[in-house]
């Protein structure tokens, strides 16, 4: 996302108190005079959205690990959603979690009720695994694909196309071709480290 158009917030470890949790996001907006009150700290999210909101900047929150978040902080992420104009809401949130965070935003009905898109991301087949590391090697900077068709095929088979669980097999397995100072991934280094019980 553009940064002149979107001020992003990140909030990757939110098992913190509310009014914690409400200081953590007005860090990772850029406020550094961060209050020390609950009241305080809506009272400066607010002027910080209306102040995006001047600069034509859309808000965006969003929470990883969302699944940690308790009931008390999962109602003033819902209270958040009270910031709006007549026409317009002043902050997008989005949660990112473990299937547990459906199970726990489904018991506070109202958050529920006003939560607009949810998805669920399924494991990926074949096809989109392979895709999948090949992509993350090219962001990282590398064009050529290191890992051989056979030990792309194991790591399939052994993480079931769960995403995390493909990362952490490939980047084991490139620790281990890094250290062997082996030019390609074959299918040994990816039983290996499965062997050895690496993969959970």
């Amino acid at each position: 996302l553009p940064k002149e158009k979107f001020e992003i917030g990140l909030v990757i470890n939110p098992k913190l108190e509310p009014v914690e949790f409400l200081q953590e996001v007005l860090y990772q907006f850029g406020v550094t005079d961060v209050p020390e009150t609950k009241v305080k700290c809506l009272q400066r999210l607010n002027q910080k959205m209306i102040e995006n909101l001047e600069m034509k900047k859309e808000t965006v929150l969003m929470v990883d690990e969302a699944q940690l978040l308790t009931e008390e902080t999962l109602e003033e992420i819902r209270l958040l959603l009270n910031f709006q104009l007549e026409d317009r809401f002043l902050v997008t949130i989005i949660l990112l979690g473990q299937p547990e965070v459906q199970e726990k935003i489904k018991g506070i009905q109202q958050l529920n009720q006003r939560i607009a898109i949810k998805y669920h991301l399924a494991p990926f087949d074949y096809r989109d695994s392979a895709h999948y590391i090949d992509f993350r090697q090219k962001k990282a900077g590398r064009e050529e694909n290191a890992f051989t068709p056979e030990a792309m095929e194991r790591i399939y088979e052994h993480t079931q196309g769960v995403p995390r669980k493909i990362n952490n097999l490939c980047d084991l397995s490139l620790l281990i071709g890094f250290s062997k100072n082996e030019k390609k991934i074959e299918p040994e280094i990816v039983e290996s480290i499965v062997k050895d019980g690496a993969l959970l």
